[in-house]
């Protein structure tokens, strides 16, 4: 898949955006190994706490679907009032999320449009340096653990 489709797939999926208190619609379209994408919105709550952002939505989707190897993530976002203007980055959980998941070679497409020049494709490593993930822990202590 072209990076221009993924990209679509994105605007697509932000359309469904519920953002009432943030005016800020994200769109996340994730390429899984298998081919398939899964697009994504930002959800949010009046709590806060609940809401959950479009990368989660999308990841969390492939998860429930069985999915667990990707290739590419687009990610759009802005002001619901108005054209994208420039790309996001995602959160700091989102990254994590991605780590549990995804190798440092993982491409992530910031996008602000789907035209020559308007987006930046970069890696989970270059968004992620010195991440932790499943590598860092002690397999040994945590198959221990389990047992008992």
């Amino acid at each position: 898949m072209e990076d221009r489709e993924l990209i679509r797939a994105a605007i697509r999926a932000r359309e469904n955006a519920y953002c009432p208190y943030s005016g800020y619609g994200v769109g996340a379209a994730l390429l899984a190994a298998s081919g398939r994408v899964y697009g994504g919105c930002n959800i949010e709550n009046a709590a806060f706490g609940p809401t959950n952002c479009a990368e989660r939505t999308a990841f969390f989707k492939a998860l429930s679907e069985g999915e667990r190897q990707f290739r590419a993530l687009a990610i759009v976002g802005g002001p619901t009032a108005g054209a994208l203007q420039e790309s996001i980055s995602p959160c700091g959980v989102c990254r994590q999320v991605m780590a549990e998941f995804c190798p440092p070679d993982f491409r992530v497409l910031l996008a602000w449009g789907e035209g020559e020049g308007q987006y930046r494709a970069l890696t989970l490593g270059q968004l992620l340096p010195l991440g932790f993930g499943p590598g860092n822990l002690n397999r040994e202590r945590s198959e221990r653990d389990a047992d008992v």
